[in-house]
């Protein structure tokens, strides 16, 4: 009987068990070193068994923590129920809880999963730590989060991170004159230079302090969860560019940049340079034409045919009447450019109004007023009219840009064709095509360099020639990877065209003839406030100023 079963190995037996084993006649139970046997002997008067009256008798016994054998007790019953001979079943057994540690691939954490125990001994922080020690976890474990684990039902729980390496920071500069003049355009999101408008030279004094060069940082190596090192990739060091004209190393400090002579500081992405400036009250016969290296200051006026060149800037007080200018710089007139006058600029232009000229800028084009029949070209944006928002007009002539032509009103119902084209960079377009050469002559190179390394290894190589050989192949392969990201910057660059577009501020007069790339529209009507762009189909249309969107139809 199971009473009798139960007294002998927990003592006498409670009430509610004595009565529970009555119920099963010729079965008894018995425990031996944590594991229940149920013995099964026939008898008549047991009735009919079923498992779930087994399973309810065991929690009687005082076993419903115990982790149970569903299918034994499913054996019992049909042993039962068919009369076999004696048998002996393990029904139930006692089980410690089960603690399991898993590690992630990248070792940088480990999670924890403890199973409950099931009548037996429930698991303790000590345990826990000596299955992550077994498992090679010494480092990032949180004892708050093993506490937790054990506190859960079976849950998952991370208990150790790893620590990540932080690579240290590149050589940083910092300007210690912050109105100087930026060379380098800024290119935004959109495409657009981030320009903005300059009327004065910032000159700066000779041994002033220009740029601190701020050295780079070794960064702080990381560990997995099992202690293993992780290095930090060192900052990126990079010295002050050379040379740079005006200015020089401090010799007090040698992180410092100091002007070597008066001038106008240009600021550079890796430096500052100081170019000496020019002033003159005027550009005439008297003066003659100027060709200097630096900066150009002109009170008056710059007079018919006359030339000044400057690798710097070249700031006119007054009006370009027919001269000539070119500048490595930006090129600004505080008045008017008229009479087939020349003005190229490797940075941007402004001018307060522009008639019969020529105007060139490598970023920015900026014409306060107006602009009439006149050659304007922009590798990024052309504004007319920023000063005179109702007034302002584009007509006639041509404008060239990349991104975006503005102007109040553009064309006129009493002049000529006034000729715009969007989306062109001819000198994007002429990078891309040189980088593309390159790439393949790359290409080629190294395909040559590869048959070599194979011949050598195939064929031997009595001279020591695929050492040799390797190392121009690694660097062949450096060299090419850097032609590909500068290859895939000008695409993106140029893909940026697509953004491109016309802003109109009161209404479009007259003939005009617009041009997307290789896509070519004629506006033969007047058309109001809004802009021409490309949708996402590519076909022009015009957004007027509620946002309705009408399409444009290709000139024929």
């Amino acid at each position: 009987m199971a009473r009798g079963a139960r007294a002998a190995v927990q003592g006498q037996p409670r009430p509610e068990e004595a009565a529970a084993g009555m119920d099963f006649p010729g079965m008894e139970l018995s425990e031996s070193d944590g594991h229940v046997f149920l013995s099964i002997a026939p008898a008549a008067a047991r009735g009919v068994l079923e498992v779930r009256a087994l399973r309810d008798w065991l929690v009687a016994q005082g076993y419903g923590q115990w982790l149970l054998h569903p299918d034994a007790l499913e054996h019992a019953v049909r042993s039962g129920n068919a009369g076999e001979p004696r048998a002996v079943l393990l029904v139930a057994q006692r089980c410690d809880a089960r603690v399991s540690v898993q590690v992630a691939g990248d070792a940088m954490s480990a999670v924890v999963q403890i199973v409950p125990a099931q009548g037996g001994r429930a698991a303790c922080v000590q345990e826990v730590l000596d299955a992550l020690a077994q498992a090679g976890v010494t480092h990032g474990i949180d004892l708050l989060a093993v506490a937790q684990a054990l506190a859960s039902e079976g849950e998952s729980v991370v208990v150790a991170r790893g620590t990540p390496p932080q690579d240290g920071c590149d050589a940083a500069f910092e300007e210690l004159l912050p109105a100087a003049p930026q060379r380098s355009p800024q290119v935004d999101a959109q495409g657009r230079i981030d320009y903005r408008e300059r009327d004065s030279i910032t000159m700066v004094p000779a041994g002033a302090w220009l740029m601190r060069r701020i050295p780079p940082t070794p960064g702080v190596a990381g560990c997995t969860v099992r202690g293993d090192a992780l290095p930090a990739r060192p900052g990126r060091d990079a010295a002050f560019a050379t040379p740079l004209a005006g200015a020089q190393v401090c010799a007090e400090d040698p992180d410092v940049l100091q002007a070597s002579l008066s001038g106008q500081a240009i600021r550079l992405p890796t430096g500052v340079m100081v170019e000496p400036v020019l002033r003159v009250a005027q550009v005439d016969m008297a003066t003659g034409n100027i060709h200097y290296e630096g900066t150009v200051q002109i009170d008056g006026d710059v007079g018919q045919d006359m030339k000044v060149h400057a690798s710097g800037d070249i700031v006119v007080g007054g009006t370009v009447d027919g001269g000539w200018l070119r500048a490595g710089g930006d090129i600004r007139v505080a008045g008017g450019v008229i009479a087939h006058a020349r003005l190229h600029a490797e940075g941007a232009v402004s001018a307060r109004f522009a008639e019969v000229s020529q105007l060139r800028a490598g970023t920015v084009l900026t014409l306060h007023d107006s602009a009439l029949e006149c050659e304007l070209q922009s590798l990024n944006e052309i504004a007319v009219g920023g000063h005179a928002p109702q007034r302002g007009r584009l007509i006639g002539g041509c404008a060239t840009a990349m991104m975006r032509i503005q102007t109040p009103v553009l064309g006129s119902a009493a002049g000529g064709v006034t000729r715009l084209a969007l989306g062109v960079n001819p000198v994007l377009e002429e990078r891309q095509r040189v980088l593309l050469q390159r790439l393949e002559q790359e290409e080629v190179a190294l395909a040559n360099l590869h048959k070599l390394i194979a011949h050598l290894t195939a064929q031997g190589d009595p001279q020591g020639l695929r050492g040799r050989a390797q190392a121009s192949l690694d660097k062949a392969l450096a060299e090419h990877a850097q032609t590909q990201a500068q290859c895939a910057q000008v695409q993106e660059q140029l893909a940026l065209a697509r953004h491109a577009r016309v802003l109109v501020g009161v209404a479009v007069e007259g003939a005009v003839d617009l041009a997307f790339g290789r896509l070519r529209l004629a506006l033969r009507r007047e058309w109001g406030r809004g802009s021409f762009q490309q949708n996402a189909e590519g076909a022009v249309v015009f957004v007027d100023g509620q946002g309705f969107a009408e399409p444009v139809l290709p000139a024929r």
